[in-house]
């Protein structure tokens, strides 16, 4: 891992709310990692696939865009590979693990990638899948949209999926073994005002391009806005204790979704 480049991204990881609440349910989905071969696709800036990497195993990394490729090779300097449409540039069953991070909903064939991340598992390999969770009706994703934090402007070519949508799109190559949701009300709160102050930091006056990831903090965007991310350091606290009372709405479904499912070869696979 490049340590150097990797300090601003860890750092920034740990001043946001939700990124937090996403790399703990990474880490518990995963599970104890020795000396397997891994692959995490969509590792936004380097954070996540710094973090991972810091675990253990043998890992490589592929996105779709090219300014996310060049910020995680920046921050872990290792095998970092471009997704051509919805292939993946690597050998079949040459993985235990593959970590999909927000990157599903972000791509024209997503049963197609399903099925690249099969043929590059080993038979009972292991697929963990971060997306956002489909909620109509939702008050706070109105909000984004008034702000223009639409669904277009991040990227994304559909708005996030259900258990049972993942369920379908993920059989009959792999069973899911458990799935839950997680970030509720007041943490996505969180997120929409300080992604709405970033844009207008940046600002951005178009969306994203189809099928881009979207909005992207380098290490250039802290440099040129330090004082702001400095800001965010000193109210990461408050911040926090505002995330937590999430715990007083235990029965509502949260607005990101989290599976972990088990490779199950088809009988003409394994043939």
């Amino acid at each position: 891992m490049n340590t150097a480049g990797a300090d601003w991204a860890i750092a920034l990881t740990r001043r946001s709310v939700l990124k937090q609440a996403k790399i703990r349910e990474l880490t518990d989905a995963i599970g104890p990692i020795s000396s397997e071969t891994c692959l995490d696709i969509g590792g936004d800036n380097g954070a996540v696939s710094a973090i991972l990497r810091s675990r253990g195993g043998r890992w490589a990394s592929a996105d779709l865009d090219d300014r996310n490729i060049a910020s995680i090779r920046e921050v872990v300097g290792g095998d970092v590979r471009a997704i051509e449409g919805s292939r993946l540039p690597f050998d079949s069953a040459a993985f235990d693990l593959v970590v999909i991070v927000d990157l599903l909903e972000h791509v024209r064939d997503d049963r197609e990638l399903v099925r690249e991340c099969a043929r590059v598992l080993r038979p009972g390999g292991t697929l963990i899948v971060n997306v956002p969770h489909v909620k109509r009706r939702s008050l706070i994703n109105a909000a984004r949209h008034a702000v223009g934090l639409t669904d277009e402007w991040h990227g994304h070519l559909r708005p996030g999926y259900t258990v049972e949508g993942l369920h379908d799109l993920l059989a009959p190559e792999f069973r899911i073994e458990r799935a839950h949701t997680y970030s509720r009300a007041f943490s996505e709160t969180i997120d929409l005002v300080m992604n709405a102050v970033f844009e207008k930091l940046k600002g951005r006056s178009s969306p994203g391009e189809a099928g881009s990831k979207g909005p992207l903090v380098t290490s250039g965007d802290v440099a040129r806005h330090g004082t702001a991310f400095r800001l965010l350091g000193v109210t990461y606290p408050f911040l926090y204790a505002f995330s937590c009372l999430d715990a007083l709405m235990p029965f509502q479904s949260g607005y990101k979704l989290i599976v972990r499912a088990r490779h199950v070869p088809s009988v003409r696979r394994a043939a």
